[in-house]
């Protein structure tokens, strides 16, 4: 048997001053909160702001942000407000537009501008349509034009006249007359200079007939070579035409184009841009055209509004200005929060318009995305949201790649419809990405997105809690009063602002450390001045803070009475006084919602001659976690290391927490486990009056576990309602004493000494304390009860218990 060398010392119940560590109100140099600054740095997050500043300064190419850490501890007010103080030393991003591609219509054109000068430029594009709309109608209408118009007319018209004129003097020469009938020209033999009839041509000679029959065939040839010259006059006519309305329009448009060229000469795609507009202008001059009886436009109602074709489908829609992006304030980049990261809404969408009983859409419906008004600057996205939307992490991801921000239909993208759309051209992206989110996301991510560590380098690694000291404490009552000042509430006094910081320290589950939950602290404050409204106080003191913590868990703490109730009724088997072997109280911790609160269970053990070990009757019905079945694994390392390392282990023991209808998962009872279990081999009654928390490893040294407090404090509960006899107590790893920050009835009924909390740093002291037997007797009780177990085993030929049957894992 592998014994302790030296006996374990006696374990000394903990006083009551080492049971919470309390601010100290009266240390506190103030006497409200009015009296404190605002506080502008973040006291114990130094590593997420040197993440911070380091990811906005390196504009390589990849240096994204990802800031993690829970909920609620300020990860986004704290990103924002770095990022919008280095927003304000950057120069603000371009404006953007999409115009009309006079080449390729479905591929709107990408026109960038300095800052606060597309608007401008949208605004000059109108002032030119409009004028041009009274310009070349009045140009069109002058006296000038018309008369040259006339005379290019009138030369066509007088080009006919001769060549038909000649023809007829020619045939009239020839006693042929060229008649205009309805069926068009037609020539006649002339009798005395009338045309001959039909029975005169037919009483005429055969000869004369035919004589007259080749003229008129021959004329006809003339004719037919005449009207088939027409044609090209009349394109020759039109041709001049089109060169006189391009000259006067010319005329027109350069006098109003002029100043808008001018001003954008020194930008070389807006002045390309204008010169194509130009072109285009002159090939539809007419569709400037509006007659002079044309009045203002009619004012537009509902019915006629939905009648009415979007923009660019208009003739002079083409010469529309969609102003994607524009930034009005020379100076300081962009920061966007983008709340709700769909596909669309972060690269950016094409809206539709119903027309003719199709949807339909054009360059001026472009829509920016979250990336378009954040670029230059920062984007900032809920890491869970976005992985939520449908491809908008992988649309994120392609444009952080590729650097430009390409918008169109995700119908489109997908490939699911080949219908025609629009092409917008991209535009260039240069931007910095901040995620917010959980740690889980970000281990996930990395693990199994490989494109994300190329684009996500820099971790902004937010604290969960951060360390306690004076100057901390001190640093923590100026956060309490900026939060106060920034809600609008009352002052707190130096009483409440203790007691504030005293539940923040218990929230962080450590007595040395503060919690660093904004959230918490903020509700926890709007809940005091609510008291304080409600009794009249001007300034928030203790007894509001209180009333808050107390009120909340009033609220929300109906299944904490109801379970305590049913133990107390008997439904729920838990002993708080008496002995019993192979039985241990043990402590268990429930969370619901944001609130946890500690129950007791009742752990048993029952052992036998065999050969199949420690059966964990949690895990065989499929109800144990996968850490709880690791726990009692290693507590039967335990069992085998100190009884069985030279003799075969022919013990078959059962373990299970009794009215356990629920899931069980966690290691913190595997020290009550082990301790029941020894109880049951040694036959060594346990005090009932005690309960036990604390996880064990296969040496026999207790181990920290979570929720401390809870777990002693719902002990504590169960035994006042029955009534505390002074026997009663909770043994506790002792590396938890540091989280010890227990409700002020627990301490006082230790001061009392009514109550007990043990501090436990080996199963020998603490079977020791639960037996009242010496912890080598145990021991050497186990080890006759193993070996005599061991040598009946023999003697029934029954194998030691080594391959063990493996049960099913089960994720609860």
């Amino acid at each position: 048997m592998d014994l302790p060398s030296a006996a374990p010392s006696p374990v000394t119940p903990l006083p009551a001053a080492a049971l919470r560590r309390c601010c100290d109100a009266e240390a506190l140099p103030f006497a409200t909160t009015a009296e404190l600054a605002d506080i502008d740095a973040v006291a114990g997050q130094e590593r997420a702001l040197a993440a911070i500043a380091f990811g906005v300064g390196m504009r390589r190419e990849g240096y994204n942000l990802f800031a993690l850490g829970p909920e609620g501890i300020g990860r986004h007010t704290i990103v924002q407000r770095r990022l919008r103080e280095q927003a304000q030393t950057m120069a603000a991003a371009d404006d953007w537009c999409y115009v009309f591609d006079f080449e390729q219509p479905h591929k709107p054109r990408a026109l960038r501008f300095p800052p606060g000068r597309a608007g401008a430029f949208k605004a000059g594009m109108q002032r030119l349509v409009d004028d041009l709309r009274s310009a070349l109608p009045a140009a069109l209408e002058s006296d000038e034009y018309r008369n040259r118009r006339n005379e290019i007319e009138s030369e066509f018209g007088k080009r006919q006249e001769r060549a038909i004129g000649e023809l007829g003097e020619r045939a009239k020469g020839q006693g042929i007359a060229l008649v205009h009938t309805p069926n068009g020209f037609g020539f006649v033999p002339l009798s005395k200079d009338a045309a001959m009839s039909p029975e005169e041509f037919n009483a005429a000679p055969a000869q004369e007939q035919q004589r007259l029959q080749a003229l008129i065939a021959a004329l006809q040839d003339d004719l037919a070579r005449t009207l088939q010259e027409m044609p090209k006059w009349h394109r020759e006519a039109l041709r001049k035409l089109r060169d006189l309305n391009r000259e006067i329009s010319a005329t027109a448009i350069d006098s109003l184009i002029e100043d808008l060229q001018a001003e954008y000469r020194s930008l070389p795609l807006i002045a390309d841009y204008l010169a194509r507009v130009r072109e285009d202008m002159l090939e539809h001059a007419e569709a400037f055209h509006r007659p002079k009886d044309a009045g203002a436009a009619p004012a537009i109602g509902f019915p006629l509004a939905l009648l009415q074709p979007a923009p660019a489908e208009t003739p002079l829609g083409r010469y529309a200005v969609n102003v994607l992006i524009e930034h009005t304030q020379p100076h300081g980049a962009a920061v966007v929060y983008e709340d709700n990261p769909s596909h669309d809404a972060i690269v950016g969408r094409m809206e539709h318009v119903s027309h003719m009983g199709a949807l339909v859409t054009d360059f001026t419906l472009i829509k920016a995305g979250a990336l378009h008004r954040a670029n230059g600057g920062f984007l900032i996205v809920d890491a869970f949201k976005i992985l939520s939307q449908p491809y908008a992490w992988d649309a994120l991801k392609l444009a952080l790649k590729a650097r430009e921000i390409r918008t169109r239909p995700l119908s489109q993208a997908l490939g699911i419809l080949s219908t025609m759309s629009l092409e917008p051209e991209p535009i260039p992206l240069d931007i910095k990405v901040v995620l917010v989110g959980e740690r889980n996301l970000y281990y996930l991510l990395h693990a199994h997105d490989p494109e994300f560590s190329q684009l996500f380098k820099v971790a902004v690694d937010f604290e969960d809690d951060v360390a306690r000291s004076t100057d901390n404490d001190l640093a923590y009552a100026r956060l309490v009063a900026t939060v106060a000042r920034r809600e609008g509430l009352r002052a707190l006094d130096r009483a409440a602002v203790a007691c504030v910081i005293d539940q923040q320290v218990r929230d962080s589950g450590d007595s040395e450390r503060i919690s660093a939950s904004m959230q918490g602290l903020a509700d926890l404050l709007r809940e005091s001045d609510y008291w304080a409204q409600a009794a009249s106080r001007d300034v928030i003191g203790s007894a509001d803070v209180l009333r808050a913590i107390g009120a909340k868990i009033d609220r929300i703490d109906r299944v904490r009475d109801r379970l305590l109730q049913e133990t107390l009724r008997g439904r729920l088997l838990v002993d708080t006084a008496g002995e019993r072997s192979g039985q241990v109280n043990g402590l268990a911790v429930v969370q619901l919602g944001d609130f946890a609160f500690g129950t007791t269970h009742r752990i048993t053990a029952r052992t036998r001659l065999g050969s199949g070990g420690v059966v964990d009757i949690e895990r065989e019905s499929e109800l144990g976690g996968p850490i709880h079945s690791k726990g009692v694994l290693i507590l039967s390392g335990f069992i085998s290391g100190r009884y069985a390392v030279n003799k075969p282990l022919s013990l078959a023991a059962s373990l299970v927490f009794e009215q356990s209808y629920g899931g069980v998962d966690g290691d913190s009872a595997s020290s009550a486990e082990l301790y029941a279990l020894l109880s049951a081999l040694a036959d060594a009654p346990v005090r009932q009056a005690l309960a036990v928390t604390g996880s064990v490893n296969q040496h026999g040294d207790v181990q920290a576990i979570g929720g401390v407090n809870e777990k002693v404090e719902g002990f504590f509960d169960l035994c006042h309602a029955r009534g505390l006899s002074g026997e009663q107590g909770v043994l506790i790893p002792e590396s938890n004493v540091r989280n010890l920050m227990l409700r002020q009835d627990v301490i006082e009924a230790v001061a009392r000494k009514c109550f007990a909390i043990y501090p436990v740093r080996t199963i020998d002291q603490g079977i020791a304390l639960l037996t009242g037997v010496p912890a080598e007797t145990i021991h050497a009780r186990v080890e006759e009860r193993l070996t005599g177990y061991a040598e009946r085993a023999r003697s029934f030929g029954l194998p030691a218990a080594g391959k063990r049957r493996r049960a099913q894992r089960v994720r609860t």
